[in-house]
Formats: structure tokens, sequence, C-alpha cells
């Protein structure tokens, strides 16, 4: 493509010898446009823009170099070469300092011209690649679905890419001289994430780290980062570039096959104990049933009364470790779903019924959004399980009242039930360890529950998902795959044949 020239000078035969130089000069391969003043001079370079504009710096209308800033608006990546034939030091440098790229004093030699001329669309060409690759780069850097970060010497933030924003929640021009570190780094691996980086600086070669991130939501994700510097004309690291992959799931995969192998292995010592400890425990609860039987037949009712009470705890209590055992063993080897279709609105709408008295002993309100045709393929029995230990969980949130919110939906090949609460949230930085097995913030919590729903929707092909927030409480929703019912059915049984 042809360079544009303009020349703006009021002297219209000079103008047209300099048009002949330029576009008659082997090195040059331009096409020259006129303007006798400063006000055709801007129109011109409104209209078609411009590479290189020589201005006279005396016109009829306007200085030069008051023309140089409108000129530099109108055609950002153009220059300017400014002429005179009466300068002065302190012009040439004003000259300079508004942003010309050249100041000629009049009589020069054409060849001066063609040079400077030259100069300037070469400087303009350099402009224009550098941008398109700064372009080109910014995309590679905007579109990698990545984590990609610019860290100074100081471990502040020189580039943050939209996924990295995306995953903390930190806009890019936010981020952007900000202590990554102390900013984003979960608190106890700051030390070894900033140790890692002044090893890069200081020369070490390229460093591998795996630290948690803070999300957008306070969580902590797992993130493992390759570090490298770029170093400087005076060998000193001038950036140090993070590449990121988020490996939270594959972490938690890696964790729950750990989990399962240890509980796999557990399964025949757990059958063992089970049968070790129910025996005991059952002839614990018949002594119980015959010593409260006694103690009803005491006529002393300031002493019946206490060991009623006394023997009423030992009794829950038993009944705890009852539970307990079966959700060991629920856990440590659970049997196969049976198969059949399960309207999980109806799964959900029972469990809610049986627990009325505990929603209102607990001041719970509870608000049902509960859809038709939500059919799923699984274990009505297992599926209760999984609503039951969603409530309870809910219930345990909201020890002074709340809304306990129930709602199921279809959708093209899933269904979804939620069971969501009003309580104080789940503290984000505990998400990640909520399903594993005994992970639990209750004083008498035994850290199965989660565990539990967890176990028994992979078994059926689903998944879960838990939303919490400070202040609207947490919500717990199970994807399972949809059963597409070919016929209508007026209340099925849960487990029929349709």
């Amino acid at each position: 493509m042809r360079a544009r020239i303009l020349i703006v000078d009021d002297n219209t035969s000079l103008a047209a010898n300099l048009r002949d130089v330029l576009e008659g000069a082997r090195e040059l391969d331009v096409e020259v446009a006129l303007a006798p003043d400063g006000k055709q001079g801007l129109a011109a370079a409104r209209r078609d823009g411009f590479d290189v504009a020589v201005v006279d710096v005396k016109l009829p209308d306007a200085s030069g170099l008051e023309l140089i800033a409108p000129l530099r608006a109108a055609s950002p990546h153009g220059e300017i070469v400014l002429v005179t034939g009466f300068a002065t030091v302190d012009a040439a440098m004003a000259a300079l300092r508004a942003g010309a790229f050249a100041f000629i004093l009049k009589s020069f030699r054409p060849e001066e011209l063609i040079s400077t001329v030259a100069q300037a669309i070469e400087k303009i060409s350099l402009k224009r690649e550098r941008e398109e690759l700064e372009r080109r780069y910014r995309a590679i850097i905007d579109a990698a679905d990545v984590l990609i970060l610019g860290l100074t010497a100081e471990g502040r933030v020189a580039l943050f890419n939209p996924r990295l924003s995306a995953l903390t929640g930190v806009a890019c021009d936010a981020a952007i001289g900000t202590p990554f570190s102390e900013a984003l780094v979960d608190e106890p691996e700051q030390r070894r994430f900033n140790q890692s980086l002044l090893g890069v600086v200081e020369g070490d070669a390229a460093a591998e780290v795996e630290v948690g991130v803070r999300d957008a939501v306070g969580a902590i994700r797992r993130v493992r980062w390759h570090l490298s510097g770029v170093r400087d004309g005076g060998g000193e690291t001038d950036l140090v570039y993070g590449i990121g992959i988020d490996v939270t799931e594959r972490r938690a995969l890696e964790r729950r096959a750990a989990d399962a192998e240890a509980l796999n292995a557990m399964a025949p010592l757990a059958l063992g104990l089970a049968h070790e400890i129910r025996n005991p425990l059952n002839a614990a609860v018949l002594e119980l049933h015959l010593l409260s039987r006694s103690i009803d037949r005491l006529s002393d009712e300031a002493i019946r009364e206490p060991m009623k009470r006394r023997v009423g705890i030992v009794e829950a209590e038993i009944a705890r470790l009852g539970r307990l055992l079966g959700e060991f063993l629920e856990l440590a080897r659970p049997r196969a779903p049976l198969r059949e279709p399960v309207d999980i609105s109806r799964v959900v709408r029972d469990v809610l019924d049986l627990e009325e008295e505990a929603f209102a002993s607990n001041r719970v309100e509870v608000v049902r959004d509960l859809a038709d045709d939500c059919f799923a393929l699984g274990d009505v029995e297992k599926l209760k399980q999984v609503v039951l230990n969603l409530v309870v969980n809910a219930l345990d949130v909201m020890p002074d009242g709340g809304v306990l919110r129930a709602c199921t939906s279809v959708d093209t090949n899933e269904v979804w039930l939620s069971i969501g609460d009003t309580g104080p949230g789940i503290d984000p930085t505990i998400l990640a360890e909520i399903f594993d097995p005994f992970f639990t913030t209750k004083a008498a919590g035994t850290g199965l529950g989660l565990a539990i729903v967890r176990k028994i929707v992979d078994l059926h092909g689903g998944r879960v998902k838990v939303d919490t927030h400070r202040v609207t409480g947490t919500t717990v929703r199970v994807w399972l795959p949809r059963f597409t019912v070919e016929r209508p059915v007026s209340s099925p049984p849960y487990g029929a044949t349709l």
C-alpha cells in the first residue's frame, strides 16, 4: 500500500515542487495531497488520513506547532515533519516536545526531505507491526483456556488474562499493580509461592508450584503454576510469567479415588465389626428395656424420674451409635441401586411430609416448588436417603427458624432437585472438603451425611453442586439422568414398570 503524504503550505509553488520530489523519489512509494492552509489541511487529514504530514510552521491561519495536536488526533498513526525558514533552538525543542517527528530548516536539499520522510514511514511501519503483534499477543492471552499471569520482580501483577479474572472475580484492570500473592493466594501457602517467585527472579530455572487461589466466592481452588522469567538487556529479570492450570477437580477426583480405595479395603473389616458391635448394642437395648420396666415399678417418684431420664439418655446414645454404624456400612459397602422409574417430586414431597413435625418444632417455613413429570431411573429408598440427609442438614443450620426451599425441575436430559436453607452459609475455604467422609463442622456430627449423598448420586450417574452465600444461605442441587415416561401415568408407584 502506498504511503499517503499530506503537505500543508501556503506557498503553492513550493508545495507542488515538494510533491514532485517525493513522488519521483525511487526510495519512496507515496501519493501526495496538498493543502494551502491549516483549516484545509485538517479537513484533508480528517477525511483521508495521512502517514506523514509535512507542515510549514508559518501558515496564514495557524501555526504549524498548533496543528500538531489536532493532526495527531485526526491520524493517530501519522508522523508530522515541520518545515520553517525562521527557526530557533527553542522552537525546535517545542516542536519535538509537542510530538513532531522532525524539524527541517529551509532551504533544504531534496535528499534531506526524502530521507526524513522515508524514516518517518519506516517508523510508522514498525509501529503498526508492533501494534499488530501486540494485538495478536493479546488475542492469544485473552483466548487461552489457561490462567496467564505476569508478575514484576516485586510480585505485583503486570498481566492478568480474562480466564484468571473469571476464576478470581477480579477485573483485569483492577488487578494490575496489586500484590498477587497477598491478594489471592491462600495465606498458608503465600510464603511458598513467594519463594518460588524469588528463585525465578534471582536466576533459577523455571519453577513449578501448586497453591490455593481464592476464587470469586472465596473458595480455594488448587492451581499449579509454571513460573518462568524474562530478562532485560542487563540480564536482570524484567517480568515473571505464570501459566496456571486449575487442578481442583483433578485433586478432588484423586482424593475420591483414594477414599474409595480405602473404604473398599475397609469393607471386610466393617462387616466383621458390624456383627461384633451390633450384638452387644442389641443386648444393651434389651437390658435397658428391662431396667426401664423395673424402674417403673418403683414407688418413690423422686428416685424413679431421674433414673428414667438417665436410661433415656443411654437409649438415645445407643440409637445414635446404631445410625452411625448403618451410615458407615452404607458408605463402606453400598449395594448397587435398583433401576426403576422414580418420581423425584414425589420422593421430595414424602420426605417433607415425614419431617413436618421437625419443621414445626424448629419454626422452619417450607416452600415447595415441585414440577410434574420429573422421572429418573433409580432406587427410591436411596434417593429418599439423599433428600432426607439434605433436609436434616438444612434443619441443623437453622436452629432458630428460617425458610427451607425444596424444588424439582426437568431439563432435556436431566431432572434435578434442590434443597435450600437460609442459614449462615458454608465457609468457602472448606467447600472442597464437605463431601469427604468424616469431615464435619458439627459438634456431634458424623461427617457421613454428604459423603453418602455423593456416593448415592454417583451410583445413579448424577452430580451434586453446592451454592453457598453468607447472606442467602446454602442450596444443594442434585442432577440425575432423566427417564422419559412413554405414556401418561396417574400417581405411579415409585418403582413401577411404565
